[in-house]
C-alpha cells in the first residue's frame, strides 16, 4: 500500500528572539551540511566510494570536536547528514544513467554551500511535542549550555492534525523563514469512471487546455500568470542595472518571494480546478501531454524561452498527479509530438517524435494562434485540437471511446481565470 504525503508551508513571523534562534539553527545546519559534503568528497577522492548515511552519522556524530553536530538536536543533525548522503547517492544514479544512455546532461559532484549561509533544518515527528496549541522544537545540549535555552516554539496550523504530521522543516528563503509541514494524506473516496477521460494540453497564454470524451472543455488562463512573471523580470533587471554580477538586496528578496508565492498559489488553484472538474463529471482518467526535457533546450526565441521556462508547468503537472492519486483517478503522461499540427476531426495519423513517415502531412492547418481549420473548413480552437489529439495518443492502448468529443467542445471551451472573487466552482467562466 502506497502512503501519500502532503506538504504545507506556513510563513513564520518571528520576534527578535525567535528570529535569532531560527538563524542560528539554519546557520549550524548549513555548516554541518558542508562538513558532510567535505567528508564525502574526500572519501571519494581517496577511495572512489561515497559514504552512506550511517557512515556519516558515525564519523561526524561521534566526534566531540564537531561542534555543529553537537549544537543541534541529534535527530535533526542525522536528518541533515542523511540528506547529504542522498545527494551523493543521486549523483551516482545519474552517472549510471549516463552510462545507460537514459540521462543526457552530465551531473556535477555535489558542491559546498555558501559559507555563512542558511540551510534547511528538519525536525521529525518523534522529536516534536505539542502542548497548548504550540509545537516544541528541541535544540542540542550544547545550545542549552551556551545560551540557556533548550527549545523554541511555533503554533500548529488549525487545519492540521498533530498525529498526521511526519516532519517539520524550517526553511530559510529570501530573508524569511517558513515552517514546512509534511503530513500523511488520507485517500478521498469519490465516484469516478476510468473510461471517462480528460486530455490536457499545456501552453503559455492558455496554461491548461482540457478536453474530455464527455463533450466538456475548458481553458485555465495563463495570461495573468505570464504578466506576473514579466513584471518580475523587468523589476529584477531594473534594480540590477549597473550593479556588479551577483548583486542581491532586500528589495530583490522581497519581490522574488512575492513572485514565488503567486506561482505556488496558481499551481494549487489550477490543479484544484482540474480535479474538481473530474469529480463533478465522474472522470476517472487524466492524460497529460508532456515531452521530457522540453524545458532544457527550448527553441522559441529568447523572450519566449524565458516565459516558457519560468512558468512552473512541471510543478503543476506533478501537483495534478498527486491529487489524482489521492482521489483514485488514473494519471497518464504521454509525449505530445505533432498534436498541435495534426487534425483531430480528420483522424490524421499521429506520429511519434523522430518517427514521422516520409511524405507525412497534416490535413488541416493553423490559421492563427488560436484557430485551427480542418480539411473540410471547420474552424475549432487550436489548443482544444491539441488536447483532443493527446487523448488520441493513448486511446488505442487504453481503449478510450472518443466519440463524445464534440465539435462544440472543440470550438467553444469555457475560460477559467485563476485570480477572481467569483464564488462559482471554476471561479470565473466565459468564452475563450
Amino acid at each position: 500500500m502506497t502512503i501519500n504525503y502532503g506538504c504545507q508551508q506556513v510563513l513564520i513571523s518571528p520576534n527578535s528572539e525567535l528570529k535569532a534562534v531560527l538563524e542560528y539553527v539554519c546557520s549550524v545546519a548549513n555548516n554541518l551540511t558542508n562538513c558532510g559534503i567535505y567528508y564525502s568528497r574526500q572519501l571519494d577522492f581517496k577511495t572512489g566510494k561515497f559514504p552512506s548515511s550511517a557512515d556519516l552519522h558515525k564519523q561526524l556524530g561521534t566526534r566531540e570536536q564537531n561542534k555543529h553536530y553537537q549544537a543541534l538536536y541529534s535527530d535533526t543533525a542525522q536528518q541533515i547528514l542523511t540528506t547529504v548522503a542522498e545527494s551523493f547517492k543521486s549523483y551516482v544514479g545519474l552517472l549510471k544513467g549516463i552510462a545507460k544512455g537514459t540521462t543526457s546532461p552530465k551531473p556535477r559532484l555535489p558542491n559546498y554551500r555558501q559559507p555563512g549561509g542558511l540551510a534547511l533544518a528538519t525536525f521529525t515527528a518523534r522529536s516534536i511535542k505539542l502542548k497548548d496549541g504550540m509545537l516544541r522544537f528541541p535544540l542540542g545540549t550544547r545550545v542549552k549550555a551556551w545560551f540557556g535555552i533548550d527549545a523554541f516554539h511555533l503554533p500548529i496550523p488549525s487545519n492540521l492534525d498533530f498525529p498526521a504530521i511526519r516532519e517539520i522543516r524550517i526553511l530559510p528563503r529570501n530573508r524569511q523563514f517558513y515552517a514546512e509541514f509534511v503530513y500523511q494524506l488520507s485517500a478521498v473516496s469519490v465516484d469516478v469512471d476510468q473510461s471517462k477521460v480528460l486530455g490536457i494540453d499545456h501552453g503559455l497564454d492558455n496554461w491548461l487546455t482540457c478536453v474530455s470524451n464527455l463533450g466538456t472543455s475548458f481553458i485555465v488562463d495563463g495570461l495573468h500568470l505570464k504578466s506576473i512573471n514579466q513584471w518580475y523580470n523587468k523589476s529584477i533587471a531594473k534594480i540590477k542595472e549597473g550593479k556588479p554580477q551577483g548583486f542581491w538586496s532586500k528589495k530583490l528578496s522581497f519581490i522574488t518571494e512575492k513572485r514565488n508565492r503567486q506561482m505556488r498559489s496558481a499551481i494549487n488553484k489550477a490543479a484544484r480546478i482540474v480535479i474538481d472538474h473530474c469529480i463533478d463529471n465522474q472522470i476517472g482518467t487524466v492524460v497529460f501531454g508532456w515531452n521530457n526535457g522540453q524545458k532544457d533546450s527550448p527553441n522559441m526565441g529568447k523572450k519566449n524561452n524565458q516565459k516558457f521556462v519560468q512558468i512552473p508547468t512541471a510543478k503543476l503537472k506533478d501537483r495534478i498527479a498527486q491529487l489524482c492519486e489521492q482521489h483514485s483517478i488514473d494519471f497518464i503522461e504521454t509525449e505530445e509530438s505533432y498534436t498541435s499540427k495534426t487534425s483531430f476531426l480528420d483522424h490524421d495519423v499521429l506520429p511519434k517524435y523522430g518517427e514521422k513517415p516520409v511524405g507525412w502531412k497534416a490535413s488541416g492547418r493553423r490559421l492563427t494562434r488560436g484557430i485551427y481549420q480542418s480539411l473540410s473548413g471547420i474552424k475549432i480552437n487550436a489548443d482544444c485540437n491539441g488536447a483532443a489529439n493527446i487523448l488520441r495518443k493513448v486511446a488505442a492502448m487504453f481503449k478510450f471511446d472518443l466519440s463524445g468529443v464534440s465539435r462544440g467542445a472543440l470550438s467553444a471551451p469555457k475560460k477559467v481565470l485563476l485570480w477572481t472573487l467569483q464564488k462559482s466552482s471554476y471561479l470565473q467562466v466565459g468564452e475563450a
